[in-house]
């Protein structure tokens, strides 16, 4: 398979990542299809736990843990997917020119492309979660916003605030909305320091961890170990990769750019604005909440999105593509 877009298509899909999660999602798309509990019963079996009790019950601090919300996130997409294939018809290999996802969105976007099966995608997630979780002492991390600057902007915030310390650009979200992630010191230094560059605001986010930064070393080291005894097959649909910004479908490729994922920079923007390039003119989030249709608003406004991530958002993706059959 080429690496390049299909000829054709013009819709990707893409797939979110931690900071979309909420009690409740999925339990809809469960009890409505079984479709989407089956999904759901494979993770809990993968997992050899009842990861959807914690989902739909919660509470949210056990959710958010970083162990629990990657696997979850991962899947209520496949469940909001398999549900779309069941009940619509979708064809992704056909149907999409690209799949995407934002850090752990882009295990689901392998998954829901045939790179990785369910079952291997939570096992992984798992790892990787608890890994994350695990490479920096509680309270010693720390991750910061940084609005209204651009990436090389931000880039040099970041290092006028490292010093001895590290203090990284982890998450290039869209124009003027650039995530830095290191020591806790050094965080805060950039946010002093972005205030006095111009941001127009910046600020501590509520997270567990300083993700997609060097300080994640020893994740980046148990991903390499954990996907070396994984099967990685040639996913149906090139994904466009965080750490490239360009797409992918050679399966040791994709093992090597996710480990290179946990300390690297996700490259949101740049995906995006790649995807329009390459004739992408709509763009549908599989899966909770609809932070990615923002940034993509952000990135390119001509690009057209819409989001399923519950039975209502189903109905309307199964409406609107009736609608469009009809008028065709």
């Amino acid at each position: 398979m080429s690496d390049g877009p299909r000829t054709g298509s013009q819709t990707a899909f893409i797939f979110p990542g931690q900071g979309s999660q909420a009690v409740g999602m999925g339990k809809a798309l469960a009890d409505n299809f079984p479709a989407a509990k089956a999904v759901f019963d494979e993770v809990d079996a993968a997992l050899n736990e009842s990861l959807t009790q914690v989902m739909w019950d919660g509470p949210i601090d056990a959710l958010t843990l970083t162990a629990n919300a990657q696997p979850a996130l991962m899947a209520v997409s496949l469940a909001a997917l398999r549900v779309l294939e069941t009940e619509a018809g979708l064809d992704l290999a056909r149907e999409a020119a690209f799949v995407a996802g934002h850090s752990l969105g882009e295990y689901s976007a392998l998954a829901a492309a045939g790179a990785l099966t369910i079952t291997e995608a939570a096992r992984l997630l798992r790892i990787r979660g608890r890994a994350m979780q695990e490479a920096v002492p509680v309270g010693e991390g720390a991750m910061a916003a940084l609005l209204g600057l651009d990436y090389d902007q931000a880039v040099a915030v970041a290092a006028e605030a490292a010093g001895d310390d590290v203090c990284e650009a982890a998450n290039d979200n869209a124009p003027g909305q650039v995530v830095v992630s290191g020591t806790k010191a050094a965080v805060e230094r950039a946010i002093v320091i972005a205030k006095e560059k111009g941001a127009m605001k910046a600020l501590l986010l509520p997270v567990s961890a300083p993700f997609h930064c060097r300080l994640m070393g020893p994740a980046a080291e148990a991903m390499e170990v954990a996907l070396s005894g994984s099967t990685v097959m040639t996913p149906r649909v090139p994904l466009v990769a965080n750490v490239r910004a360009s797409p992918v479908t050679d399966p040791a490729e994709i093992v090597r750019l996710l480990v290179e994922q946990v300390t690297g920079t996700v490259r949101w923007r740049e995906s995006v604005i790649y995807m329009a390039g390459a004739g992408v003119t709509r763009m549908v989030e599989i899966g909770a909440g609809k932070v990615l249709c923002g940034l993509v608003k952000r990135i390119d406004k001509s690009v057209s999105t819409s989001a399923v991530g519950t039975a209502e958002d189903v109905a309307a993706f199964i409406a609107a593509r009736n609608a469009a059959a009809s008028a065709a």
